[in-house]
């Protein structure tokens, strides 16, 4: 079928977006027959061209890009895959032509059958036994059809033709794989010809936030047949504080409308129509007629309810109740029942807050699309678990369906583990978001897109606003999908970044959120502060978490909660898209655009998550899971000073710390002391509480110049649902003691640690200590703009020359100049001193001229002999830090090998860091080898590659370790920003000009 309804292209028809496709609804029905296995296949190279002799198979669920055959997978972010205009594409557009054989069960000989598509990319046609069924647009929606004409006892021959490229694929431009194929499960199922058509079950809450409200509207289907009297509907909800609530009622029959022109009835109507409710005697009177008026709902059971002392829904409470409802033919006989899960909760806005269940919350959001390294666009719901799962124990507590609805299953998960949903609409016209929001031809595909998702998901209470999609402008079709769900679901705001983008203070009709994009931190606490606010602000993407990034996650937090009107947002985003590619040697790697051969292609801007591909969470992720820690702690003050007692504050919304146990731990210079349990107080949401500190906590001896620190961790004291008993939630930690900055020993007499060329004798040292001014560009320093000026002004080679070299009794000073490639000095001094016990102190002095506006760090870089990979150092970790994303280390005694320090960005970049370093040590296997000492805190990384070697390689796997050890010691270090989309790093983290100095020394260990 490639003509259907006088068509005969209908992939180029954008008015169209569906034939014979059945109404979106919430029915799971159970009776089915699962279709998903293996099919035959063919890959046309159009979707008119004619079928082959020679079949291969394929699994359903898959994206044939990730099946071995010729299509292979595309990344582009914004430009679209091929040239021309909407709704134009290439006439070589990839097709695959799907089949497959089943029997239709014996039992469901005169009942309803329907074929359920899960998602098919991007336009898919059916047949069944050689005819025509239906078609279908929407490539992340499911699509059904009634097949109950078609179907025959016995086989019947399923065809399926998913045409890849359409006048639907302009509007799904969203900054991902492009793919083609069955990317969801497919099933048939069967119902009586009267079945449950669709349920609709809103849960909310009265106004004392105890009592539940359900709004229950059950539609009963009549499939070829008249509607009949004596169909029953009964609905049980289970467990309220009353007990069960049990309703009960006939669905009605077809019926005329009411209309009243005379009477008492049609002066009441004039009555209304002219003054409104003061025309009506009576209160109920005209509520009563209205009902009578309103087009006739056949089929249709309504009820409000409500249900008293409910637990309500919430992300830390995600309390779901059971609602049956069973359809009774008039013989009463269950035609049918199904299990539903219902949570009371409440989404209102007041001024400039968005609230659950009457309180303000901060949303600690993450963008999520579907992905999978393996099979690219197919997700299983194991996967779609693990996903959640992994969110909350990295204190998230909402995610947005970054860019079009999901899987139900995830929205089943949400509800269970408890996560607020922005879910988001299939539509995103990137390229051309400036035209298709105001093309008429586009503009049942807006409303079609946004309405099948409301309807839908509608039950699930962990969908707290719907968007109507993502960078696609703002235009009149906006307008009308927005318009269609303020009427069918006024229970939740709704979202779009596009209608805000350019007046933040503007009266929306689109958006009721302030939903930014990649805002300066400045702008919106000047924004929440102007006095001009008028939406809750929630930011639908910030904090690009592209490659080493995720600088200035903490002080947006900070502003965040210490501002009324910022509510959060959602960081971009969870995953690398990192796709598995073998390589003509056998090796793996993980691709991105370009690797494939795709063009045009947008590199590996698709490697911009929280996780990589296998789900091994990155080091920022350990930022944001302490940055939503739900408690935290102080030092209690008394006149500005501690006084021996800790602030335990509770930073949940709703829930107390009963839920939680906490242990201490003692260290001093990383060694522990003493340790045990920390009995919590009750402590209520929001709220704080002051304990005792532990007696040696307390007593904490401040005279011995070492660093003592306080770690409270918590764990969770039973299984959560998304945790064991014993999982740690957070730490808080709090400095007793401080660190004096002492100087090493006594300076030994004679001739110092430097040849007569200016350098550094060392026997663990492969090379003199060098001035470093420049890193392996991060993506942001690439994408952001940062690392060309470095280029341009030669900062990666520097030349070195000694200019000046004064000996004296143990002590050598040396002045280098410093080249750079385009020829600019920087002057270096640095003074070497023997000291006892073979210990060598350095101190080094630099002035970065004014032509160097901006450097990346200003440190020493030191190669070691092989043979050193045992690491062990005191100061942030034990995960990567850097100057603007450290808030979630712990200050440590941490060790490892110096070949686990490298952190395997999917494209090599700068890495591998710890901020705040007191010192580090190597040793070989024997326990030989050297400690630095800082006389200030340092960035230090360990690593066995150079800048250079990190800055050539454009995959993870091209790189080859060195055999020794490449030191950096940073007294500053530029932050990482998030500048490959959004803003660059705060001011305070530049590196500028300006003089510089720092000091260490490095002494053996581990000698006989």
């Amino acid at each position: 079928m490639t003509a259907i309804a006088g068509l005969s292209r209908p992939w180029l028809a954008p008015e169209l977006t569906a034939i014979h496709r059945l109404p979106m609804h919430s029915v799971p029905h159970s009776d089915r027959v699962e279709l998903d296995g293996t099919w035959r296949f063919q890959l046309l190279d159009a979707p008119d061209a004619q079928p082959r002799a020679e079949w291969s198979d394929i699994p359903v669920p898959s994206c044939w890009t990730m099946q071995g055959f010729d299509d292979l997978p595309q990344y582009t972010n914004v430009q679209m895959p091929f040239p021309g205009l909407p709704p134009d594409v290439p006439e070589h557009n990839p097709t695959g032509l799907y089949e497959r054989e089943f029997e239709l069960p014996v039992s469901w000989a005169g009942r309803r059958v329907v074929l359920h598509v899960g998602a098919a990319e991007s336009v898919l046609l059916v047949r069944l036994n050689g005819e025509d069924v239906g078609l279908s647009k929407d490539s992340h929606l499911a699509a059904e059809f009634d097949i109950t004409d078609l179907v025959k006892p016995g086989l019947n021959m399923l065809t399926l033709r998913v045409v890849k490229w359409s006048d639907a694929t302009y509007i799904e431009d969203q900054d991902q794989w492009w793919h083609g194929g069955i990317t969801r499960s497919v099933y048939l199922y069967a119902t009586g010809l009267v079945h449950l058509a669709d349920i609709r079950a809103i849960g909310g809450l009265a106004d004392d936030l105890r009592t539940g409200t359900l709004e229950l509207d059950v539609r009963v289907g009549f499939s070829g047949v008249d509607p009949e009297e004596g169909w029953t509907v009964e609905a049980r909800l289970a467990g309220g504080g009353g007990g069960n609530v049990d309703v009960r009622a006939e669905a009605p029959p077809r019926k005329r409308l009411e209309w009243f022109w005379k009477g008492p009835e049609g002066d009441q109507i004039v009555a209304h129509t002219i003054l409104g409710d003061d025309g009506v005697a009576e209160p109920g009177a005209w509520a009563d007629l209205y009902r009578r008026l309103q087009p006739p709902r056949e089929g249709t059971v309504s009820w409000r309810l409500e249900v008293p002392g409910v637990e309500p829904w919430s992300s830390e409470v995600p309390t779901l109740y059971p609602l049956s409802i069973r359809l009774i033919a008039p013989s009463g006989e269950v035609a049918e029942e199904v299990e539903l899960r219902v949570g009371f909760r409440r989404i209102e806005i007041r001024g400039v807050d968005l609230l659950v269940n009457g309180r303000r919350v901060l949303f600690r959001g993450v963008n999520r699309h579907d992905f999978d390294q393996h099979t690219g666009r197919v997700v299983s719901a194991d996967s779609m678990r693990a996903d959640l799962i992994q969110m909350k124990q990295f204190n998230f507590n909402a995610v947005r369906t970054s860019h079009y609805p999901n899987d139900p299953a995830l929205l089943d998960v949400a509800d269970e583990l408890g996560l607020y949903v922005i879910e988001e609409a299939d539509i995103e016209s990137h390229d051309f978001q400036s035209t298709l929001c105001d093309d008429p031809r586009y503009l049942s595909a807006w409303v079609s897109r946004v309405s099948r998702m409301v309807e839908r998901d509608k039950n699930h209470p962990s969908v707290i606003a719907w968007s109507l999609g993502n960078e696609s402008g703002y235009g009149a079709n906006h307008d009308a999908a927005a318009a269609w769900v303020r009427r069918y679901d006024p229970s939740r705001p709704l979202h779009y970044e596009g209608a805000i983008r350019f007046d933040w203070t503007s009266d929306q009709g689109v958006s009721d959120l302030t939903c930014p994009m990649y805002p300066q931190l400045a702008s919106i606490v000047a924004h929440a502060t102007s006095g001009r606010q008028r939406h809750p602000l929630i930011m639908c993407e910030y904090s690009h978490a592209m490659g080493n990034s995720n600088g200035t996650l903490a002080e947006h937090w900070d502003a965040i909660e210490t501002t009324p009107g910022l509510q959060g947002g959602f960081i971009w985003e969870w995953w690398d898209h990192g796709l598995v590619q073998t390589l003509p040697d056998g090796s793996q790697r993980w691709a991105y655009g370009g690797d494939f051969g795709d063009e045009p292609n947008d590199g590996n801007f698709c490697c911009d998550g929280l996780v990589w591909p296998d789900r091994r969470p990155k080091p920022a992720l350990f930022e944001h899971k302490q940055l939503g820690a739900p408690v935290r702690i102080a030092l209690h003050r008394s006149e500005g000073r501690p006084d021996g007692r800790l602030e335990i504050r509770n930073h949940q919304e709703f829930r107390d710390l009963d839920w939680l146990r906490a242990t201490w731990q003692l260290t001093r210079d990383g060694d522990t002391l003493e340790g045990g349990e920390l009995e919590l107080p009750p402590v209520a949401a929001g709220e704080t509480a002051i304990v005792d500190l532990p007696e040696s906590a307390a007593s904490a001896d401040r005279s011995d110049g070492r660093e003592t620190w306080l770690t409270v961790r918590f764990l969770t004291r039973d299984a959560q649902a998304w945790a064991p008993s014993g999982f740690e939630v957070c730490w808080g930690q709090e400095q007793l003691t401080g660190r004096d900055d002492r100087r090493p020993g006594d300076v030994l007499a004679g001739p110092g640690p430097v040849d007569d060329a200016g350098n550094l004798v060392h026997e663990s040292l492969a090379a003199h200590p060098s001035l470093a001014l420049w890193r392996a560009p991060t993506d942001n320093d690439t994408y952001g703009g940062i690392a060309a000026p470095w280029a341009d002004t030669g900062l990666a080679e520097l030349t070195r020359t000694v200019t000046e070299m004064e000996r004296g009794e143990g002590t050598t000073a040396v002045r280098n100049e410093y080249r750079t490639a385009a020829g600019i000095v920087v002057v270096q001094e640095q003074r070497f001193t023997s000291l006892a016990g073979g210990a060598i102190r350095v101190e080094e002095n630099v002035e970065i001229p004014a032509e160097l506006a901006d450097v990346a760090r200003v440190g020493t870089v030191l190669e070691t002999v092989p043979g050193l990979e045992l690491l062990e150092w005191l100061g942030s970790g034990p995960h990567e830090t850097y100057p603007d994303r450290k808030r979630g280390a712990l200050i440590g005694r941490f060790s490892s090998t110096v070949t686990d320090q490298h952190v395997p960005y999917i494209r090599p970049q700068e890495s591998g860091g710890h901020a705040d370093v007191r010192w580090l040590e190597l040793r070989d296997a024997a326990g030989r080898g050297f400690r630095i000492v800082l006389e200030q805190l340092c960035q230090v990384s360990a690593t066995h590659f150079r800048a250079a070697d990190l800055a050539a390689a454009t995959h993870d796997g091209d790189l080859v370790p060195r055999p020794g050890t490449i030191i950096h010691i940073d007294d500053v270090h530029r932050g990482v920003g998030t500048a490959s989309c959004g803003p660059d790093t705060l001011p305070r983290y530049l590196v500028g000009p300006g003089m510089y100095s720092w000091a260490w020394t490095i002494e053996p260990v581990g000698e006989s």
